[in-house]
């Protein structure tokens, strides 16, 4: 089983919360330099969309500038916070895509021995260690593709990885050299990797392809499903 999970990102700055849509109101009164046509643009009503802004202007400081008169009329400008705060957001966006685009893989599994926070799990593909609650008994174990390496069957090396699942490439996926390949580890169960095209290369790998798939024990993270 595989999951893609998928965030909207916010930005707490003290005790307020930023979100997108706080972000595209901003920016739509940068373009037109005007809080009414920000509002029509983005379908929404001028007296919510400015009191908005005041709430946000009471918690941050000045976000807009009120340019009074003059040929154009006047209209409204950002200032140097707002923009600093918009530049803000996108840097956590860019950062939150980066994590949340890569998949989970999710096994279930019983765990029958733990020590503190790590437990040995068994499951479908063979036995697991990872991160379990204490007192837990049935479990989902996540783990994120970008955390799991491809081995060769053969391969003797030590390792830290202690999770060795071996399986049968079913799927590989390369785009802007970036491949994500999917493993059978047991019936109806698949761990994803994320790994670089040279990788694949490296290791030969395609569907129908031996490989083993492992991870570290703390890169399992597990939860309860007992009822």
């Amino acid at each position: 089983m595989t999951l893609r999970k998928g965030f909207e990102p916010h930005l707490a700055v003290g005790e307020t919360t930023v979100t997108g849509r706080d972000v595209e109101m901003l920016r739509g009164i940068d373009r037109h330099g005007s809080m009414h046509a920000a509002a029509e643009e983005l379908g929404r009503s001028y007296p919510h969309l400015q009191r908005r802004v005041v709430e946000l202007e009471e918690a941050l400081g000045q976000l807009t500038r009120r340019d009074r008169g003059g040929k154009d009329g006047g209209g409204t400008q950002l200032t140097p916070a707002a923009v600093d705060l918009i530049q803000r957001f996108e840097r956590l966006r860019v950062e939150l895509s980066g994590v949340t685009a890569v998949p989970e893989s999710v096994v279930s599994g019983t765990v029958t021995e733990q020590d503190g926070e790590l437990a040995t799990v068994r499951t479908p593909a063979g036995e697991v260690t990872a991160r379990v609650p204490a007192g837990t008994t049935d479990v989902e174990i996540a783990v994120r593709a970008d955390a799991v390496v491809l081995m060769d069957p053969r391969s003797e090396g030590a390792t830290s990885l202690r999770n060795r699942l071996p399986g049968v490439v079913s799927d590989l996926t390369i785009e802007a050299a970036i491949a994500t390949v999917t493993v059978d580890v047991a019936d109806g169960v698949t761990v994803e990797s994320v790994v670089t095209e040279e990788s694949v290369e490296e290791l030969d790998i395609e569907v129908g392809r031996e490989v083993v798939a492992a991870f570290k024990t703390t890169a399992a993270r597990a939860i309860s499903t007992d009822s």
